[in-house]
């Protein structure tokens, strides 16, 4: 069972009481991410998620890592388009110790000189990084090509000429204009009572501030080729079709021929491309769902002189899946498929936690595993069949990172 509360300064908590396990997550969610950026602060929501591990007035860089380790514990961030996320797992019996230490790092950061410029290092590394896994960076172009110049085709990480601007005041403007109570949800799954409640209020039921205006455009899908030329062994290419916002009607049809499409091993990309034809390791599509916008992405990897014959075979495969739509036996596969992976998953306290972050977050409501199950069962052979229509009969992105860093003409 779910409990939910508001404290009077509008920080959100959601509880989920696990008898079963010996363990508690806790995530402290923060409504803003790379969406919330512009051109010239690009990447200042993933420096600042760096930067909560590097002291506060209290606590060295050191002695946070040691607090983890010293009760078993693992403590970790991640920052997405939409939302920023600092979490930690440890025992039921060490939940309040890793509640303050998130508390102290969320609130005490001192972001000194000395740590920002090792810091900037490290997260210009992991840009470098991220450059040399072309099979990443071509999901960002997809991104880029979609979207253009709205906040959404951001890069996550930034660029490293906006890197070098940040400063301790820039990040303290940051997180008064976006780490506000109404903007923060705790989220705590595992073997915890109600009365964490009132814990998570001693720490986080007191701070206060007003979020920053700002008007949160919606997007518009673009449909636009961007290739890159870089010295790779593959040719990696996606293609990006307008998907579906968080929380649409229509999800869980999409969701399911997704699977169908290309969410599996079963799924038709990876049978025709891969074990019939041989022509990628990886062929897979998936979909990003935001707040307001959707996309279906498919990508696969191939050696550059295949590129046109697996965007033909592709394409095939969508004409085909348009034309005939899905079979009984596909629909049935993947809605238990769905419900067998949903089921599992929820196994995981880290899981469960982040679940319901994401829903508090995003859609302020939660719905059961029952009401969860009931929805993927209505889907229908024609409910999925309409949305494939829908989706694949309109114009399209593709972003292409290759060898010679040329599309094919067709």
């Amino acid at each position: 069972m779910i409990k939910r509360y508001t404290y009077q300064n509008g920080v959100r908590i959601v509880l989920e009481n696990i008898p079963t396990v010996r363990s508690v997550a806790i995530g402290v969610w923060i409504g803003t991410g790379s969406r919330n950026e512009t051109e010239q602060n690009n990447g200042i929501s993933h420096f600042l998620e760096h930067m909560f591990f590097k002291g506060t007035k209290t606590r060295t860089a050191r002695e946070i890592a040691e607090s983890f380790d010293s009760i078993g514990g693992q403590v970790n961030a991640f920052t997405s388009k939409e939302y920023t996320c600092y979490y930690a797992k440890v025992l039921d019996t060490h939940a309040e110790i890793a509640l303050e230490v998130l508390a102290d790092m969320f609130f005490n950061s001192t972001f000194v000189e000395e740590e920002l410029d090792k810091e900037k290092k490290v997260v210009l590394e992991e840009i470098k990084m991220y450059e040399d896994t072309p099979d990443d960076i071509v999901h960002d172009l997809l991104s880029k090509a979609i979207y253009k110049d709205h906040s959404l085709g951001f890069p996550i990480l930034g660029t490293e000429e906006t890197l070098i601007t940040f400063t301790g005041d820039s990040l303290r403007t940051y997180m008064s204009d976006f780490y506000t109570p109404e903007n923060v949800v705790i989220s705590v799954a595992g073997n915890i009572g109600e009365d964490f409640i009132g814990k998570v209020e001693k720490y986080f039921g007191q701070f206060d501030g007003k979020q920053k205006e700002t008007s949160s455009q919606k997007p518009v899908f673009h449909a636009n080729r961007i290739a890159k030329k870089k010295d790779t062994e593959q040719a990696h290419l996606c293609l990006g079709y307008q998907g579906l916002p968080v929380g649409h009607e229509d999800i869980y049809s999409l969701i399911v021929m997704n699977n169908i499409l290309g969410g599996s091993m079963s799924s038709r990309l990876f049978q025709e491309v891969r074990e019939q034809r041989g022509l990628a390791y990886s062929i897979f599509s998936y979909h990003s769902a935001f707040k307001d916008s959707g996309i279906i992405t498919i990508y696969g990897g191939t050696g550059a002189d295949q590129l046109e014959l697996l965007l033909e075979t592709i394409h095939e495969t969508l004409e085909k899946l348009q034309q005939d739509g899905i079979t009984e036996k596909e629909l049935n596969n993947s809605k238990e498929q769905l419900k067998g992976s949903l089921m599992l998953s929820l196994e995981s306290t880290n899981s469960r936690m982040s679940r319901n972050g994401k829903n508090e977050l995003l859609l302020k409501k939660h719905r059961s595993l029952d009401e969860i199950i009931s929805e993927i069962d209505k889907v229908t052979k024609d409910s999925v069949d309409r949305i494939t229509r829908n989706i694949f009969s309109r114009d399209y992105s593709i972003s292409l990172i290759s060898p010679d860093g040329k599309l094919p003409e067709k």
